[in-house]
């Protein structure tokens, strides 16, 4: 890829940066940057992009930061900075604003149930704002709707996945015959098939409701953003101006 561009760069640095500091303030950092649920206590608005640098594990960010450079430099050599930069805040945010609705529905199923078994929204959230929950909840709704409930209030989203699932639909729009592999399958395949497989993958988990500690719905939403903004430009012919 040569040299790196200067967006990635500096995005890769900051990613670095962050996570190193989980090290060592992990809990704290992470109650102030991850992305809450707008009903816990910890949500607070500037969430919505500073989640985008926090990661959960070493594998975590070796992964995103190697995305990042493998597929966003590229795409910065021909848009230019500003662009660029555009492009992945614009698909982190749309990754941001889906994962949210998802659990925005999980979350209104699991309180109706609760509210009709005769307790009040306030009762309730009086409750899980202490990291609690009863096990009489399971007998007025099914164990899904429940836990579901319970994770989309107390499971933060951290993770530049959702920005890099735009940059791969971008690369994909760009580059469309360049092979890539999965680790787990070296099969070289072309990228206007290796990404359409990979987000096919990401919907049967997520409307399957498979727990696989992955956000999976984030990374359709920064998709789709990425795709809605790629063929528009494309439609407009304005794919190809640079913002420098």
């Amino acid at each position: 890829m040569g040299r790196l561009t200067q967006a990635v760069k500096h995005l890769l640095i900051i990613n670095v940066i962050l996570f190193f500091a989980t090290q060592i303030y992990g809990d704290l950092l992470y109650q102030w940057l991850s992305l809450w649920f707008p009903e816990n206590t910890n949500f607070q608005w500037w969430q919505v992009i500073s989640h985008m640098f926090m990661h959960g594990g070493l594998m975590h960010i070796v992964f995103n930061m190697y995305a990042l450079w493998a597929f966003g430099t590229p795409l910065e050599r021909v848009w230019g900075r500003n662009k660029f930069l555009f492009f992945y805040f614009s698909a982190g945010l749309g990754s941001a604003l889906l994962h949210s609705g998802v659990n925005y529905y999980m979350f209104n199923e699991g309180m109706q149930a609760l509210v009709n078994s005769g307790m009040t929204e306030n009762q309730v959230l009086d409750i899980i704002s202490q990291g609690k929950y009863s096990t009489d909840w399971y007998s007025v709704a099914s164990r899904s709707t429940i836990d579901n409930f319970l994770s989309a209030y107390n499971t933060p989203a951290v993770g530049a996945s959702g920005a890099i699932y735009g940059i791969l639909v971008a690369f994909a729009f760009m580059y469309s015959e360049a092979k890539l592999m999965l680790i787990f399958l070296p099969v070289p395949i072309k990228a206007k098939y290796f990404v359409p497989l990979l987000l096919a993958a990401d919907l049967i988990f997520g409307i399957g409701n498979i727990n696989t500690g992955v956000a999976h719905f984030a990374h359709i939403g920064g998709a789709l953003i990425g795709f809605i903004m790629m063929w528009y430009w494309k439609k407009n012919q304005f794919n190809q101006n640079r913002w420098d």
